[in-house]
């Protein structure tokens, strides 16, 4: 039998120490937060933008009326990209074609070319040729310039049984300058019969050029102006860019009544838009032609 006292603590004890123990230590906290409580609390100020950080958005309450305005530029995205990478392979001759349907090689030449024997170039695989008309200076003048190698490249074209297009390369800055090239280029054809669009090549060719400081609204209208007045009279058209232009400078949206045509100097297709005509090298060596030459694929 054991004999000594057995020592216990009774439920209701703990408790009661455990209350205590809380009890004490909310009175701790609220002793130390009342003064913080009492005291006035600083104010937090709105973060500000680092000086000449131009991109960063607009408060609604904030917006002016013209960037209103800018919203209401179009936004749709033209007809996307079809074709896929593999799309594109170089046949026997070295010219890239579109495997998943029709398509053509050719050529767009100028003065830089020289002269140019065109019977070797249908030989080749060449089955049409964008020739230059002439050209605007890009200088403050402008003046207009007649390719010097234009007639004869249209008629040696034609004769050795080329698909034959044009293109005008523009520094235009307004409809009237427009309307000058578009004089111009009547002229120098003549009574010739173009088999292919006619096109407005404007480019921006040097930072210093007249074109420099163009905007996507001004450039999109001269387009729609060349397009909408060379059709009138009776000539397809095309609408020439390269992707940085076409990004940047053209609402592509409003010009979707006419195909496309892209300089893009690779041989897989990316870009995000369809495109009837692709640029894929400025580098090209083709029979007939000295030196270096454009040359294209047409999927019409």
């Amino acid at each position: 039998m054991d004999t000594k006292a057995r020592f216990s603590i009774r439920p209701e004890v703990i408790l009661g120490l455990v209350a205590l123990l809380t009890m004490t230590l909310f009175g701790i906290l609220l002793y130390r937060c009342v003064p913080y409580m009492l005291s006035e609390r600083p104010r937090l100020e709105a973060p500000t933008e680092p000086a000449g950080h131009t991109d960063a958005p607009v408060p609604p309450e904030e917006l002016t009326e013209e960037v209103t305005e800018e919203t209401m530029e179009p936004t749709i995205p033209p007809e996307a990209n079809p074709y896929n990478k593999r799309d594109f392979q170089y046949n026997d001759s070295n010219f890239l074609l579109c495997t998943k349907q029709p398509s053509y090689a050719g050529v767009d030449v100028s003065a830089f070319q020289g002269e140019i024997d065109w019977d070797k170039v249908a030989s080749s695989g060449i089955r049409f040729a964008i020739i230059r008309l002439g050209y605007r200076g890009w200088g403050k003048a402008g003046k207009l310039v007649e390719d010097e190698y234009a007639k004869a490249n249209l008629e040696g074209a034609k004769k050795a049984g080329l698909q034959v297009g044009a293109y005008f390369f523009s520094q235009a800055l307004t409809t009237e300058e427009v309307d000058q090239e578009i004089e111009f280029m009547l002229n120098t054809l003549g009574d010739f019969h173009l088999d292919m669009p006619i096109v407005f090549d404007w480019e921006i060719p040097v930072p210093e050029a007249r074109t420099a400081n163009m905007d996507a609204r001004t450039l999109t209208d001269l387009q729609k102006h060349f397009a909408s007045t060379m059709a009138e009279k009776g000539h397809d058209i095309m609408i020439y860019f390269n992707w940085n232009i076409s990004r940047n400078l053209l609402y592509l949206s409003e010009l979707e009544d006419y195909p496309f045509w892209l300089a893009l100097y690779q041989d897989r297709m990316t870009y995000p838009f369809r495109v009837e005509m692709w640029q894929y090298t400025d580098r090209g060596q083709v029979p007939g032609i000295q030196g270096n030459v454009d040359v294209n694929v047409y999927m019409p």
